[in-house]
């Protein structure tokens, strides 16, 4: 809310939460009913992004004064300390023009770098908008998704929309029904598989898979990782030890119904240390202990 920066509702206590992650997802009400009441009376969600992104902005320049206070101290005795308070100041005033952490045109300085490092500024974060709408905005959006999706794209963010009552009726739905439901309202993924598709992308994750008689897991890594250091994720040995890794893409592993399947048809291939594990890979890793 308006001065959580202050402490106003859960004030510090919500934003300390928020510093520990590293992207935000920013819910934001894209309907209009007049029996759901809105804190400031109407429905304008770019008035309420707004507000937030205020409060966070306020909240790193509360943190960045206190960060410049001991780096002018530190400055008298140590000059190396003088290109991070430079680069400080220049961002303070970048953002008491009302300016995000992320448009900082410094960011990708090292002095930035070390700055953020300590102090996670809750502007710098990549955002994901949830657009929050009622079941007939969900498949042809409105006008204030639309609002949104410009925002957003002028803004390096992600938009993606979903419809909190339907969410809720969906958890208590089989699969099966989960997915008649939501063809039927026109949508092929529900709200919570779209946040978490839109989170690994904005992370920069991606995940691949290890199959065996008793179970099928999945493995997050970042993308670009090649297979040794995949491999890692499992246990640290198999990198060290990684001779090679057996590799089904995932459309041929589901095509074929399986590893068995893949190696009859010939899709199954082997691949070395240089290797870019892909998006939905399922491996088999080979290593000395």
């Amino acid at each position: 809310v308006k001065g959580a920066s202050k402490g106003e509702g859960l004030g510090n206590q919500f934003l300390a939460n928020i510093r520990e992650t590293d992207a935000i997802l920013h819910i934001v009400r894209c309907f209009d009913d007049e029996n759901v009441i809105h804190v400031d009376g109407s429905v304008d969600p770019l008035r309420d992004i707004a507000v937030i992104n205020t409060e966070l902005i306020l909240a790193d320049m509360q943190s960045l004064e206190k960060k410049i206070e001991r780096l002018e101290k530190q400055a008298r005795q140590d000059k190396k300390i003088a290109g991070q308070l430079e680069t400080a100041k220049t961002l303070l005033s970048h953002l008491d023009a009302g300016n995000p952490a992320s448009g900082f045109s410094g960011r990708d300085t090292e002095d930035f770098a070390q700055i953020n490092q300590e102090l996670r500024f809750l502007s710098g974060k990549h955002v994901i908008y949830g657009a929050n709408v009622d079941e007939a905005g969900l498949a042809k959006g409105n006008a204030h998704v639309e609002a949104v999706r410009q925002f957003a794209s002028s803004h390096n963010g992600e938009v993606i929309t979903l419809c909190a009552k339907i969410e809720e009726e969906l958890i208590d739905m089989a699969e099966s029904e989960r997915a008649e439901y939501l063809e039927a309202m026109g949508v092929r993924e529900s709200g919570l598989d779209q946040i978490i598709h839109a989170g690994y992308h904005a992370l920069g994750l991606m995940s691949y898979f290890t199959a065996g008689p008793k179970e099928v897991r999945a493995w997050t890594i970042e993308r670009g990782w090649k297979a040794p250091k995949a491999a890692s994720v499992i246990h640290n040995d198999f990198e060290r030890g990684f001779i090679r890794a057996e590799v089904i893409g995932y459309a041929d592993y589901i095509a074929h119904k399986g590893e068995a399947g893949a190696r009859t048809a010939g899709v199954l291939r082997t691949e070395g240390k240089e290797y870019a594990v892909q998006d939905g890979d399922v491996m088999h890793f080979l290593f000395n202990v």
